[in-house]
């Protein structure tokens, strides 16, 4: 799948604020208004102005939508979703290259509040997945466990947690501890069964 550096932001964007809900995380990681300026710090998220409790609440709303698209049962219902999240924030495409970063494409208006802004370019990074037939790596980490959503951008399709170091690795390791316990369970077996077996 060819990804725009653009998309590619915008869909580590959109991970990473849907990996701040309480279902994802066990906790609110935007509680308030100084955590989601930190977010926007962190994520290098452009032409944002002063934050407010209202566009908090816009962001907390945005991204349980978001989060629904990742749920979809259909491509045609994830449409819709993104259809829904793209119109409400009024995209108006447009061609900039601020901060040394090239020619590329905004989808927020000028000026746009955060949670408009948010779901113009993270709706649009969507709308190119859907749009490409590739849904199916909008992803949920495999671990029972873990409730977080990644995007795979791998080229076989292959990427089933969250973080491979995390997850992926516990799980590998709870693997191995129950195979070396079961083919402990099998020696104590055959162990016990040849003990018991008389001398002939």
């Amino acid at each position: 799948m060819l990804i725009t550096h653009d998309a590619e932001c915008a869909l580590s964007i959109l991970v990473e604020l849907l990996n701040t809900a309480p279902e994802a995380c066990g906790s609110e990681q935007l509680p308030d208004v100084a955590a989601l300026g930190s977010f926007v710090v962190r994520q290098e998220i452009s032409e944002v102005g002063s934050l407010t409790p209202a566009d908090l609440a816009a962001v907390h709303a945005l991204r349980t939508q978001l989060r629904d698209i990742f749920s979809a049962e259909s491509t045609p219902q994830a449409a819709e979703l993104v259809n829904s999240v793209v119109a409400a924030a009024g995209t108006t495409p447009r061609l900039t290259n601020h901060d040394q970063h090239g020619w590329h494409i905004h989808y927020f208006a000028p000026h746009a509040a955060l949670g408009d802004h948010l779901a113009a370019e993270l709706g649009m990074s969507l709308a190119f997945i859907v749009m490409a037939g590739e849904r199916e790596r909008l992803r949920r980490c495999d671990a029972p466990d873990c409730a977080r959503v990644f995007v795979d951008l791998s080229r076989n399709r292959s990427r089933r947690y969250c973080d491979s170091r995390t997850c992926g690795n516990r799980l590998h390791v709870a693997a191995y501890r129950a195979r070396q316990r079961s083919a402990e369970a099998v020696v104590e077996a055959v162990v016990k069964a040849v003990g018991a077996v008389p001398a002939g």
